[in-house]
């Protein structure tokens, strides 16, 4: 088990924290804050913006910004670095197996199936929606499920990649997510989870933050990494 940061070769974006902060808690149609007695932290999950968001519909990934990704569509820019940062570290080539837990519309399988034409590639994710609008060529790869209860037998991919996926689900499940993630790799495997280091990373995961349901501290997170015997490597998303 490692901390290591496999997506540094992905773009940064710019994200409106602030702004999305302010909807979430005081506007278009939910409570002020000036006139409330609750932390945000209490009321953080009660909003229809979050609400919206957590179906993983239209709206996370081709609304407005502010519910999600505004737009979500595919781009080289985005992953093909990245898989091949993938590649190099875990010695992928055409003969080996992936798996995206939370591969939302297909873009990094495709990018797989780009640089290393024959590879065995399967991808899951929550979203009805994002199989439907997924690219052609990889979805006959795709399923649609939940990532505590993984359609795939013990040892099945040479890696396993999820990338804030697991911690979209409440503790319990996020726990059973990362062993299924575990148990379908043979060994191999990396996640991304939402995480602070400081109060200020803090208060920005909580303004950016709509459809995460477990997020810690990174000493919690390696905590609970140990404690469940996670084995796989693993990295932070920290808005910015």
């Amino acid at each position: 088990m490692a901390e290591i940061n496999l997506l540094d070769r992905y773009p940064s974006s710019s994200r409106p924290i602030e702004e999305r902060g302010r909807r979430k808690l005081a506007g278009e149609g939910w409570i002020n804050l000036e006139h409330h007695d609750r932390s945000n932290d209490d009321i953080l999950l009660e909003y229809t913006l979050i609400e919206a968001a957590r179906r993983f519909g239209r709206e996370y990934f081709d609304g407005d910004r502010l519910y999600g990704y505004g737009g979500y569509n595919y781009h080289p820019k985005f992953w093909t670095d990245t898989v091949q940062r993938f590649a190099e570290f875990y010695d992928i080539n055409s003969s080996s197996s992936v798996l995206d837990v939370g591969c939302a519309k297909g873009f990094m399988l495709y990018d797989f199936q780009r640089a290393f034409p024959g590879i065995s590639l399967r991808g899951i994710d929550v979203s009805q929606y994002a199989h439907e609008c997924a690219m052609e060529s990889v979805k006959p790869f795709m399923d649609v499920g939940n990532a505590c209860r993984l359609p795939y037998p013990d040892n099945a991919f040479d890696l396993v990649i999820s990338i804030q996926t697991v911690d979209h689900l409440p503790r319990q499940q996020c726990i059973e997510a990362i062993l299924e993630v575990q148990r379908v790799s043979r060994g191999k495997s990396f996640i991304s989870v939402n995480a602070w280091r400081s109060d200020e990373e803090r208060k920005s995961l909580m303004k950016w933050n709509l459809t995460a349901l477990t997020y810690m501290h990174v000493d919690d997170w390696m905590h609970l990494f140990q404690e469940i015997g996670y084995r796989g490597d693993y990295y932070w998303f920290f808005p910015k």
